[in-house]
């Protein structure tokens, strides 16, 4: 089927299906940015009985593309339809590892949690990640392979949910809204009241806030 220009296709999975490869699972994350809050990896196996038949899959983009609305609804119908693991990683284990360190290890664990046989992986970005089934690496994976392009909705959908759960429980950092990005109402909202068992104390601006507020007492 012919893509649209920007939308993802099947050209990576096809590589590994031309070799023998039957269940391809791609892998992103989401969460590298943030404050506060977990890395969330998610990954996605496509059956290859419905890519052609499923009008869904061809809904999928970089999750970033998507409306939130849009993001639940296809998040609901991959859950049901595919098989997928999750890799969260803490804020203490990024700070004790660091970002990048704690990104693979997510996508790492995500692909250990699946619940199928896995052949090969398509990876997000510029890294492989610790395993030994055969893999690829795809700079911007979530716009070029419907694979990735599922883990990122499922990743996306799976932290958002668990950072609306943070707003309840540390009230005044608005983390429903700003999902624990560098807003200015989080920043202002740090500078205020501190930060939480949930924020990444080896940032820099959470980092620069805790000094301020231990020289200041």
């Amino acid at each position: 089927m012919p893509q649209k220009k920007n939308n993802p296709s099947w050209k990576y999975e096809e590589k590994y299906w031309e070799s023998g490869f039957h269940y391809i699972a791609g892998v992103d994350e989401v969460g590298r940015g943030p404050l506060a809050g977990p890395v969330v990896a998610a990954a996605v196996i496509i059956n290859t009985d419905s890519i052609y038949s499923d009008n869904w899959i061809h809904e999928l983009r970089d999750s970033k593309q998507l409306t939130e609305r849009k993001r639940e609804q296809l998040a609901k119908i991959i859950s049901r339809c595919c098989p997928h693991g999750f890799g969260i990683v803490s804020a203490q284990i990024i700070d004790q590892i660091n970002i990048r360190h704690a990104t693979l290890l997510a996508m790492k664990n995500a692909v250990i949690s699946l619940d199928k046989k896995v052949d090969a992986l398509l990876i997000d970005g510029r890294d492989g990640i610790e395993s030994k089934l055969p893999q690829k690496a795809v700079i911007k994976g979530d716009s070029n392979s419907y694979s990735i392009a599922a883990a990122s909705i499922l990743a996306k959908v799976t932290r958002d949910r668990m950072m609306k759960e943070f707003d309840v429980l540390f009230p005044g950092y608005e983390f429903g809204k700003n999902k624990g990005y560098p807003t200015a109402q989080h920043r202002a909202a740090l500078h205020k009241l501190g930060h939480t068992n949930i924020h990444r104390l080896s940032f820099k601006p959470v980092h620069d806030v805790l000094l301020e507020r231990l020289s200041s007492r």
